[in-house]
């Protein structure tokens, strides 16, 4: 049976979608509206370059919400628990942002790019209309949009080499989530050290869609003597790496949760005084200890992946649900996240699931899986 997808205007091409089909994608999935390249024909070898070499992903789909305006950085706090009073320009938070009852509804990283300009580099979401509404409702002075910015990254351990021949041994110096403006060949870009791995690496925030093909073709030659090949962000490796992924961990209506079972409970901020969406729910979540927490798990034998979330149990009771799972060739054994009852996060046997009529053993291990 032979499958195909609809290339039509309700779902935009990123900058750099003539590349990848040029240079062999064979799969997209869909991100905030956006065509993401899934693989290129070789799952295996694309991990393989991730963690030993060095991968270039079409990441354009990484949407950016800008907020612009004297009351800029007003709204960017009050949208996040986090606080950015500290936030220097050129550097970049992890940011949770949540709704008024406490459930989180992305984790964007900020990037400030000025006093009166900034980015949040969304998960898959509509955090624009969100961004844009409240500001409004507030009545405060700041324009929220989408720019014309396309995230390209590279990523692996030879990232930083690659990196540095476009632009300089200067790259080696910023620090994890730092950026700064500048330009490569008139393609004008935000260079950031960051990326969805804990491989090393960075983003090339593009700021002219129509250089899309010119900046991929110069990030490939100058990643050809590094072997760098095509790729896309690897739910193998995020899940050894212990990353969180907003649509898959927390995004659903029986798997979203609160920052405190994600683990974010640092980055709440309720002695700050600043105000911020949320604040009052968060305050009654803070004081008390949460339901759930998030583990991961080793998984027996090589189960089928069916669609996410999928029940987590204890003998006959359902003590909470495995958000995604997937074979890892460095542990050589299946792993996955999971949001499970607090009580047994510490320690649980007879852990289970149930798939296509079978059983399949589940262990509790700490996260990271691989530091």
């Amino acid at each position: 049976m032979t499958f195909s997808i609809a290339i039509g205007p309700n779902i935009r091409k990123s900058a750099y979608f003539d590349a990848t089909v040029r240079d062999g994608v064979r799969g997209f999935s869909v991100y905030n509206h956006m065509y993401i390249p899934g693989n290129f024909g070789d799952p295996a070898g694309e991990y393989d370059r991730l963690i030993n070499g060095v991968a270039m992903w079409d990441v354009a789909a990484q949407r950016q919400v800008e907020l612009h305006g004297p009351d800029a950085g007003r709204l960017a706090q009050y949208l996040t628990p986090r606080d950015l009073s500290k936030t220097r320009v050129g550097q970049g938070r992890y940011v949770p942002l949540c709704d008024h009852a406490g459930w989180l509804i992305n984790d964007p990283v900020l990037l400030k790019l000025s006093e009166d300009r900034y980015w949040l580099s969304v998960a898959d979401s509509d955090i624009h209309l969100w961004a844009a509404a409240i500001g409004r409702e507030r009545g405060w002075a700041v324009e929220v949009s989408e720019p014309d910015v396309s995230p390209l990254a590279i990523q692996g351990p030879k990232a930083a080499d690659v990196t540095a021949a476009l632009f300089g041994d200067w790259v080696r110096e910023l620090r994890y989530f730092g950026f700064r403006q500048t330009e490569l060949d008139g393609i004008p870009l935000v260079l950031a050290r960051s990326g969805w791995s804990k491989q090393g690496g960075f983003e090339l925030y593009l700021q002219d869609r129509s250089r899309g093909l010119d900046l991929w073709d110069r990030v490939k030659a100058a990643g050809a003597p590094f072997d760098i090949g095509p790729g896309a962000p690897n739910d193998i490796e995020r899940l050894e790496s212990g990353l969180i992924s907003y649509g898959a961990d927390m995004r659903w209506q029986d798997t979203r949760a609160t920052p405190f079972e994600m683990g974010f409970g640092p980055l709440i901020d309720l002695d700050s005084g600043h105000d911020f969406v949320g604040r009052a729910a968060l305050s009654r979540l803070a004081a008390e200890p949460p339901a759930r927490q998030r583990v991961g798990l080793t998984i027996a034998d090589t189960p089928p992946l069916p669609g996410n979330p999928v029940p987590l149990w204890q003998g006959d009771a359902q003590v909470g649900h495995v958000t995604e799972f997937a074979y890892s060739p460095r542990l050589g054994t299946t792993i996955a996240h999971a949001l499970i009852r607090a009580d047994l996060a510490e320690a649980a046997d007879g852990l289970h699931l149930r798939l296509e009529g079978r059983h399949h053993a589940a262990a509790l291990h700490p996260i990271p899986f691989v530091k």
